[in-house]
């Protein structure tokens, strides 16, 4: 198995290392019981006389983390302890993560960009469902809300906050509007309501809610939706949590 850092394989100054390593310099045994695993600091960019092309950096292996799967058969209580709880890579694909088998139990969304693996109950648990993909730095990655059930940049309380997107007529004769709950929704976060195959936002913002599996749910205008919709097809973005 190609380990997720290729470079730290390339431990051969003449014997085996089993302690941390200096590479910028000779092995020092000094370091071994510091906090650092592997030294990878260096001023070749700032010397004098340096060209543009000279200096270092770590190349991480790039992966498909919508097809990304564990392999477990290593991981014990000695070997990879914390179920890869930190681990880092550079995603090339853009979709959702699969969830079957050795991955995390939680559909991601996923771009191009660096990730890591956040399973803080891994090594209880022995495993790595539990554990989520999230991006590093430079924001969250871009989520395309659709008519299917889709997860937001946002928590709640460490609770994550759901977007589903649908299509509701307005009469023009009334401020009641008819949306359905989506399944398993407890609260409601927001609602955006858009002109029908325009860009044009009518509103957005919170409003009474009735949660209910059948139809004839309504956000009645409270507090906000007082004007009267123009009779037409609209389009909005509800969001809530579960």
């Amino acid at each position: 198995m190609k380990n997720i850092f290729s470079f730290l394989a390339i431990v051969a100054f003449g014997s085996l290392i089993n302690a941390q390593v200096n590479v910028n310099n000779s092995v020092q045994s000094s370091i071994n019981n510091s906090n650092v695993g592997i030294d990878l600091s260096s001023s070749f960019s700032t010397e004098a006389g340096a060209g543009p092309n000279v200096g270092k950096g770590v190349l991480i292996p790039s992966v498909n983390l919508v097809n990304f799967e564990f392999d477990l058969t290593l991981a014990d209580g000695v070997t990879f302890p914390t179920f890869f709880d930190g681990m880092m890579v550079y995603n090339n694909a853009t979709g959702t993560t699969l969830t079957a088998g050795n991955r995390s139990s939680t559909a991601t969304p996923v771009t191009p960009g660096y990730y890591y693996f956040y399973n803080p109950s891994g090594a209880s648990n022995s495993n790595v469902t539990g554990g989520v993909w999230r991006p590093i730095g430079g924001g969250n990655p871009k989520f395309d809300v659709t008519t299917a059930e889709t997860e937001t940049n946002t928590l709640v309380a460490s609770k994550q906050v759901y977007a589903i997107k649908g299509t509701f007529t307005a009469t023009g004769s009334s401020t009641a509007v008819n949306i359905p709950s989506p399944t398993g929704m407890t609260t409601l976060y927001g609602i955006t309501i858009y002109k029908a195959g325009t860009n044009t936002v009518y509103d957005r913002s919170l409003y009474s809610y009735t949660i209910a599996t059948s139809a004839g749910n309504a956000i009645t205008g409270s507090p906000s939706m007082s004007v009267v919709y123009p009779s037409g097809t609209y389009d909005y973005v509800i969001e809530y949590l579960k």
